[in-house]
């Protein structure tokens, strides 16, 4: 079995809880061999704050800080073909026009609760570009080195199977 075919049953088996695109994008594989979107440094900027929302800085470092972003701009590049793209990059500058409409400021500029409210609302007016924003955010975070390494507990070489261990008060979520 070739690791496509692995990828493609793992899908299958979580009941399409993860889209092929996205699985593409973690295993570095690309489907979208026609035009893609241009992303400008504006536009990654906001991505990186929208994300930062999504995954904020706490005991951990943020997505901002992991560079969701780049991995976001990649998979959408790569991943998704071009009529997705305009979606999810509308989706994105629904997000800037409602900051600038409810605050009169860029979403960049606002501070951390009026961010909040701004997504929050996004959850209601553009599920679906809220949903795929998320999905890219967490998947970004959690396989990059700072998700795996400090937000997850990282084991380079597991010690021995230990199946009914207590896990102690404050103990991480276990890396894949």
């Amino acid at each position: 079995m070739n690791r496509r075919e692995a990828v493609q049953r793992i899908t299958f088996l979580l009941g399409g809880a993860i889209s092929a695109p996205l699985m593409a994008g973690i295993a570095g594989e690309r489907l979208n061999f026609g035009p893609s979107l241009e992303v400008s440094d504006q536009q990654e900027a906001l991505l990186a704050e929208v994300a930062d929302v999504i995954i904020p800085t706490t005991g951990t470092p943020g997505a901002k800080a992991a560079g969701a972003e780049k991995f976001i701009v990649r998979v959408m590049r790569d991943c998704y073909p071009m009529e997705e793209q305009k979606k999810f990059y509308d989706g994105l500058a629904k997000v800037d026009a409602l900051a600038k409409e409810t605050y009169s400021k860029d979403f960049a500029a606002l501070d951390a609760t009026q961010k909040n409210d701004i997504i929050k609302k996004t959850t209601v007016s553009d599920k679906p570009f809220f949903l795929q924003m998320k999905g890219l955010t967490v998947t970004g975070y959690f396989t990059s080195e700072i998700g795996a390494t400090q937000a997850l507990d990282y084991l380079p070489i597991p010690g021995r199977f230990e199946g009914s261990w207590p896990m102690p008060k404050g103990q991480k979520s276990w890396a894949l």
